[in-house]
C-alpha cells in the first residue's frame, strides 16, 4: 500500500493530509507533511494533490467556518484503547467540549491514559481532539499548540468559550 500526501493553505496556515490507495485518510496535521503522525513502515510516500482532493476541500471548508462535520473515510491505526478514545472524541458535538476525566469515566479508564490516546490522534480536526479540555475548564495541551486549539474552539463557538 502506498501513501500520498498533500500540503495546502488554510485560514490556519499550512495543513497536510496523508491518504492511502483506497482514498482513506491516514493522518492530518497543521503544518508540513513532516508533522503527519502515522506508521510509515515500508509504505512509499508520494506527493499527490489529486488523491487528497476530497479531504483538502472538506478541511478547508471546516477551517473557514463553512462546515461542521466531515464525510471522509478514515484508516485509523492504533491500539484498541486509542481507537475507543478516538471514537469517543467523534461523539463530542460541534461547539461542545469534554474533559479528559469525563471521557475516562465513560471508558472506565484514567484521565492520563485518555490524555495519551488523545495526544496520539492522527486525524485532527476530523476527530476533534481540540474539544478536550481540563476538568476545570482550562485549555490543556495540544500537539499543534494552544493558539491553534483556541482558534478551533473559537471557530466553533459563537460565544467564544475561551476568552483571551
Amino acid at each position: 500500500m502506498s501513501i500520498s500526501t498533500s500540503t495546502f493553505d488554510t485560514p490556519f496556515g499550512e495543513f497536510s493530509v496523508a491518504v492511502d490507495d483506497s482514498g482513506s485518510v491516514v493522518a492530518t496535521a497543521f503544518g508540513t507533511a513532516s508533522r503527519l503522525q502515522f506508521d510509515r513502515g515500508a509504505e512509499p510516500l508520494a506527493r499527490d494533490v489529486k488523491c487528497a482532493e476530497a479531504a483538502r476541500r472538506q478541511l478547508v471548508e471546516f477551517l473557514a467556518g463553512a462546515r461542521r462535520d466531515f464525510s471522509l473515510r478514515l484508516a485509523p491505526r492504533g491500539t484498541s484503547f486509542q481507537r475507543r478514545v478516538w471514537s469517543e472524541l467523534g461523539r463530542i458535538p460541534f461547539g461542545g467540549t469534554r474533559s479528559y476525566g469525563e471521557i475516562a469515566r465513560k471508558l472506565k479508564s484514567s484521565p492520563r491514559a485518555v490524555g495519551r490516546a488523545v495526544g496520539s490522534n492522527p486525524f485532527c480536526p476530523i476527530v476533534p481532539c481540540h474539544r478536550v479540555i481540563g476538568s476545570d475548564g482550562s485549555m490543556t495541551g495540544f500537539a499543534f499548540g494552544l493558539g491553534i486549539k483556541r482558534r478551533l474552539l473559537d471557530l466553533e463557538s459563537a460565544n467564544g468559550l475561551f476568552p483571551s
